[in-house]
């Protein structure tokens, strides 16, 4: 379980995230057009999981926003953006700020992606949400970093995950 605070409230979560150096576990989440993708679709490219409550909060959108302008401009690397949102409000928001370099996914069905990635919130106004994390994987499905934000209002080391890319 890990501790993290939401505006200096402790809240928890269901684990811990997957370890730097250990394969990603496989996922299936829901994209906008409600058909369903795994992480081994991507196999082959480098991808950044962009992972957040909602994009409906400001932090959320704003890690959307600079992902989409930084990490996809990358070569063979894939940004994902994942919440439980549903999938209407992903689609929605990018299609409003014309951001096309992200792909966005949605864990709304079961949440087996937070559980298994040790990441959804167990207490607090956010119980059932992701944390905000971040998980960038090489093209061989190796972890090759990771970032559980210690407080939900703030940004994610964006040159961290960036650099890992490298």
């Amino acid at each position: 379980m890990a501790t993290i605070t939401l505006k200096g409230n402790k809240i928890h979560t269901v684990g811990t995230l997957p370890e730097v150096g250990e394969k990603a576990p496989e996922f299936e989440l829901v994209n906008t057009d409600l058909s369903t993708s795994k992480l081994s679709d991507y196999k082959g490219s480098k991808v950044v999981l962009n992972i957040f409550p909602s994009v409906d909060t400001g932090i959320c959108a704003a890690s959307v926003r600079a992902f989409n302008e930084k990490a996809s401009k990358l070569d063979n690397t894939k940004v994902l953006c994942i919440s439980r949102d549903l999938p209407f409000a992903l689609q929605r928001f990018c299609g409003a700020e014309g951001l096309e370099d992200v792909i966005n996914h949605s864990d709304f069905k079961a949440g087996t992606f937070g559980k298994e990635y040790g990441l959804e919130i167990t207490d607090g106004p956010l119980a059932g949400l992701h944390s905000r994390a971040v998980i960038v994987v090489d093209e061989n499905g190796k972890i090759v970093y990771t970032e559980q934000v210690p407080e939900i209002a703030q940004e994610p080391d964006y040159d961290a995950a960036i650099k890992a890319l490298s």
